[in-house]
């Protein structure tokens, strides 16, 4: 009786040469290494201003590639929370090692520590930074945020906007090129948006604006600001004539929100000062926008003294109930 479970006995047989894809190498893996990154050197071009196109024409890539969708406010205010920071040592390297998920936190913390300063202007951008409040942003979007960080971080924008010197951040606009190619060109052309070249702005203040002309205490009124341009090109001729900012006023106004809020955030990255007022209203209008921008700007600080007050409260009250911890447990141990 033939056991069928036997195995059955092994066959001789001529070799059979290998195939021909047998003898190539095996594709190199795809999958992304969970080592450290460092920020890669980009070597930036002389004009700030062709560094700043660079920056936006790498975010936009970044952004539609990974399907970011419709909302031009998001990478907007990517690339503006990053634009705050200053570039301390290793901050490249820390940025480029969060996770997706990790960076609404971090956009959150950056608008808040500049809101306990200016809440009025952080308020006025505040389409560029209510998308990392929303409790459940999605995976997609917050992958096209992670693609932008690292296209903005490798691109050198924090070379180009986070140094201590206002005069050296205030170089380019790194928000007028971002925003300009953002915009489909139909939605431009029916808004009558057009912002005027750095070269042209920078001619204007340079011929306009001289000792006898920049008095300190003077306003320069911008009624359609844009991403705020011309003020940047006036900030840098009057640093040139070894004024200070922060001496003057300064009232830009624009009817589209987006524009109003990166001028808003170009205000703080620029130093204007103190007596910076940006709005968002029809200057044609009939309207006093600008005491209705004034009015706003008192109403924010008037909030953020209220709500730092509090936090100071709970501070205080914390505090308190730990020292009262403490000496209770003193107390019972020495009994």
């Amino acid at each position: 009786m033939t056991d069928d479970f036997m195995p059955r006995a092994a066959t001789t047989a001529a070799a059979r040469p290998a195939p021909s894809w047998a003898k190539k190498p095996p594709p190199k893996s795809k999958a992304h290494t969970t080592g450290k990154i460092t920020a890669r050197r980009y070597t930036a071009p002389r004009d700030p201003h062709e560094h700043a196109h660079k920056i936006a024409d790498n975010v936009l890539d970044a952004w539609y590639q990974n399907f970011g969708g419709s909302s031009i406010d998001v990478p907007l205010g990517t690339v503006g929370g990053l634009a705050l920071l200053r570039n301390l040592p290793g901050l490249a390297d820390w940025l480029l090692n969060l996770q997706p998920e990790e960076l609404p936190q971090l956009f959150k913390e950056i608008y808040l520590g500049h809101w306990v300063k200016r809440p009025d202007l952080i308020n006025r951008a505040i389409r560029l930074h209510d998308w990392a409040w929303n409790p459940d942003p999605g995976k997609q979007p917050l992958r096209a945020v992670h693609a932008v960080t690292h296209a903005a971080v490798n691109t050198g924008l924090l070379e180009l906007t986070g140094h201590d010197d206002p005069w050296h951040r205030s170089e380019a606009d790194v928000l007028s090129p971002l925003l300009t190619g953002l915009r489909h060109k139909s939605d431009k052309k029916w808004r009558g948006e057009y912002h005027t070249p750095a070269c042209v702005t920078d001619l204007m203040a340079n011929v306009i604006v001289d000792r006898e002309f920049a008095k300190p205490g003077k306003t320069f009124h911008e009624p359609a600001i844009g991403s705020g341009t011309m003020f940047r090109s006036v900030a840098q001729r009057l640093r040139d004539l070894g004024l200070n900012t922060h001496d003057f006023g300064w009232y830009g106004n624009d009817i589209d929100s987006l524009s109003a809020g990166c001028a808003a955030l170009n205000a703080i990255i620029w130093d204007l000062g103190p007596r910076c007022l940006i709005g968002c209203a029809d200057s044609l209008a009939p309207d006093n926008h600008h005491a209705k921008t004034r009015a706003e700007a008192v109403d924010a600080f008037e909030q953020r003294d209220k709500y730092v007050g509090a936090a100071s409260s709970i501070v205080a009250f914390r505090r308190a109930f730990d020292l009262v911890d403490q000496l209770t447990s003193s107390k019972a141990t020495a009994a």
